[in-house]
């Protein structure tokens, strides 16, 4: 079963606090979010491996820690995942970039595809997929189950906040990918949002509601 990680270190508790308040408008969500990845991305990659390898400082030669070359995708889903993409890149400046469009139909609250481009490479990469929101958990599965059709074996989910129904259905249909969250809320409304959630996140990095 995939791993659940909620990041809650006190910095990203208080931005994502900030970033739940109604009164706090794009240009701080941005921000925050910005913020809250790179925190996150730090947790992320933590198991990533080492390798040693012989230096030498100013004052003598040693053996070093050094990450062995491994590659690395960032993958957001559009459009909120773009938001998140900044934070990561601070962390991972090589690292090459893909996209998955995918939009909710506000009847079945299903997710639709609209747009996939990736690295040609990407099956030979660890795979970091953001998004904001982890609500029903369609979008991620179809996203994941996208990335595993293209080859990619290495896959990781990265949310800012998610629902236990999200979590419980991308652990059920792809129990090999871990996930990683700065929060875990109550739950689903009737309309699909997570509560007591940020409201739709897109919109609120884009300022479009």
């Amino acid at each position: 079963m995939g791993k659940l990680n909620i990041i809650d270190h006190p910095l990203i508790q208080h931005k994502l606090t900030k970033m739940r308040d109604k009164e706090t408008g794009s240009k701080d969500f941005r921000e925050l979010l910005n913020e809250i990845s790179l925190l996150i991305g730090y947790e992320i990659t933590r198991d990533f491996p080492l390798e040693d390898i012989e230096i030498e400082t100013p004052i003598r030669k040693m053996t070093a820690k050094c990450i062995p070359g491994k590659k690395v995708a960032i993958i957001p889903i559009l459009r909120a995942g773009l938001g998140m993409v900044d934070g990561l890149l601070t962390l991972l400046p090589v690292a090459k970039i893909g996209h998955i469009g995918l939009y909710r139909d506000e009847t079945t609250h299903t997710p639709v595809v609209y747009y996939c481009k990736l690295p040609v490479d990407i099956d030979q990469r660890i795979v970091i997929i953001c998004d904001p929101m982890l609500a029903t958990g369609g979008s991620a599965c179809d996203a994941i189950t996208m990335l595993k059709d293209k080859g990619c074996t290495s896959i990781r989910l990265m949310c800012l906040v998610a629902s236990p129904e999200g979590v419980k259905a991308v652990q059920d249909k792809h129990p090999d990918v871990d996930i990683f969250v700065g929060a875990l809320d109550e739950c689903l409304n009737e309309n699909a949002y997570i509560v007591p959630g940020l409201g739709d996140a897109g919109d609120r990095i884009f300022g479009t509601k």
